[in-house]
């Protein structure tokens, strides 16, 4: 088997390839890193590729293999870990230059069971600074660059490991999402993202900020390799004591589920978000798929309020109580914009902030009555394709809030609903646009079944970037 095929290959053929002696993972581990080695200078996915760490990491899972040892779900299979996500041993940044040298002297849970998995870690991929923004670029490590078009942004904030998995890095990234950072970044690089329900991944130790909207999620080529790696972290853990327990029946057993006769909802703006046209159209010709397999699709207006106001409430005051005490004296090492973001929540007053928070109660009994009629809502993932420079203030004619790009993932992060972001197409001077499937609270079985569906009507992981 040639190097360039093994990059390629899907995380759950490598799993079951390796355990039955038809690829070494050494083979694999050597020629991925051999791919990072060449590509990583232009599309700086990786902040920190631990080459010695996982080359030991594939040779012990040789041995164990040769041995006929017990062999985990993820036994040999590479993937990559966002820098924020604690790893034991490994230098872990937040993508700050506070943090520049922090070794953790413990595993994030989902790194724990990953490991325990034995998946070998290739190294710590690249985010915005506490992953407060929703691009990949910061001050410790600089731009991470979309693959599909060297010029633009990949999105964030898990946008190394979404450049990682799009170009051949590894079939896997283990991200985190607060408000779109697994569903932005899986959009614009073409690959599939999986934001799990909230408290399905315990969350353990964390960076500070993203209380009530964080949730561990999962980048991929395909849908049955991220439903295998959520098969492996999800499950309670008492030190998140908002985790949920393990669910009866495995994740990648629901990619073989029946779809149809579900009840689908669909709309192209959640009745208040500017559209850019290209994606307004391949997102309904997506949705439109939906029929053909079999599902019943409504077009719907759910008349909801645009609750951007209340996540950045929540956010900043959040960010305000976690960092605000290291101000002034170590605002020369953080990002200008992150400094901003810390300064709005001071000025956020403990009644703003619990009125916040009950309202994102009432938007979630809206939500929960709506989407009692249906089984999943779909949507666009992101309103534009990717862009160079800044967000776009501007979309359709229509001027934009500061978050008007990305209108359609935080919403989720409020109701802690599972969401993913399958590939739609690709517009016609070649750049990645998602669509958002969205389901019930803690129907995650049912977002897989439905991503898998649609990527068997309409795959997508043999549409490669030319890089």
């Amino acid at each position: 088997m040639t190097d360039e095929s093994l990059v390629w290959r899907s995380a759950v053929d490598l799993a079951r390839e390796i355990r039955g002696k038809k690829v070494s993972p050494v083979e694999v581990t050597d020629a991925i890193l051999a791919r990072i080695e060449s590509l990583n200078p232009r599309l700086n996915a990786f902040c920190l590729v631990a080459a010695d760490v996982a080359r030991r990491a594939a040779r012990e899972a040789e041995i164990a293999v040769m041995k006929g040892e017990p062999l985990g779900r993820l036994h040999g299979v590479p993937m990559s870990l966002k820098d924020v996500l604690y790893t034991r041993g490994i230098r872990t940044t937040g993508g700050s230059r506070l943090f520049a040298d922090m070794v953790p002297e413990e595993d994030a849970i989902a790194v724990a069971r990953l490991k325990s998995a034995g998946a070998v870690l290739l190294g710590k991929t690249n985010t915005s600074e506490f992953g407060f923004v929703a691009q990949t670029d910061n001050l410790l490590f600089g731009a991470t660059r979309n693959p599909w078009n060297l010029a633009c942004t990949p999105g964030g904030s898990s946008g190394g490991a979404a450049v990682a998995v799009a170009s051949g890095l590894g079939p896997l990234g283990l991200g985190t999402d607060a408000g779109g950072s697994v569903r932005i970044p899986a959009a614009f690089c073409g690959v599939y993202g999986l934001k799990p329900s909230y408290g399905r991944v315990p969350e353990h130790p964390t960076f500070p900020g993203w209380d009530h909207v964080s949730h561990v999620g999962v980048i991929a080529r395909t849908v049955r390799d991220a439903a295998l790696v959520l098969d492996v972290i999800a499950g309670a853990d008492d030190r998140d004591r908002r985790s949920l327990p393990r669910e009866p029946g495995a994740y990648l057993d629901a990619c073989e589920e029946e779809i149809k006769g579900r009840l689908v909802a669909w709309t192209p703006d959640l009745g208040y978000a500017a559209v850019d046209p290209r994606v307004r159209a391949l997102c309904e010709n997506a949705a439109a798929e939906f029929e053909s397999l079999g599902c019943h699709v409504e077009v719907v207006n759910p008349g909801w309020e645009d609750p951007e106001a209340l996540f950045r409430t929540i956010v900043s005051a959040q960010f305000y109580a976690a960092w605000s005490d290291q101000l002034p004296a170590v605002e020369p090492q953080l990002d200008p914009r992150l400094v901003s973001f810390i300064r709005r929540g001071g000025a956020v007053t403990a009644r703003e902030y619990l009125a916040a928070l009950r309202q994102v109660e009432r938007y979630w009994l809206e939500a929960q009555t709506f989407l009692s009629r249906f089984d999943l809502l779909l949507m666009p993932t992101v309103a534009v394709p990717p862009f160079e420079g800044a967000p776009p203030r501007e979309i359709d004619d229509r001027e934009v809030s500061v978050l008007g790009w990305m209108p359609f993932t935080y919403p989720f992060n409020l109701t802690g609903q599972p969401a993913a972001s399958v590939p739609a197409g690709w517009t016609d001077d070649g750049l990645p646009v998602g669509l958002q499937i969205v389901g019930q609270l803690r129907q995650d079985r049912t977002v897989l079944s439905a991503s898998a569906a649609f990527e068997s009507a309409c795959p997508w992981s043999e549409h490669h970037p030319r890089i």
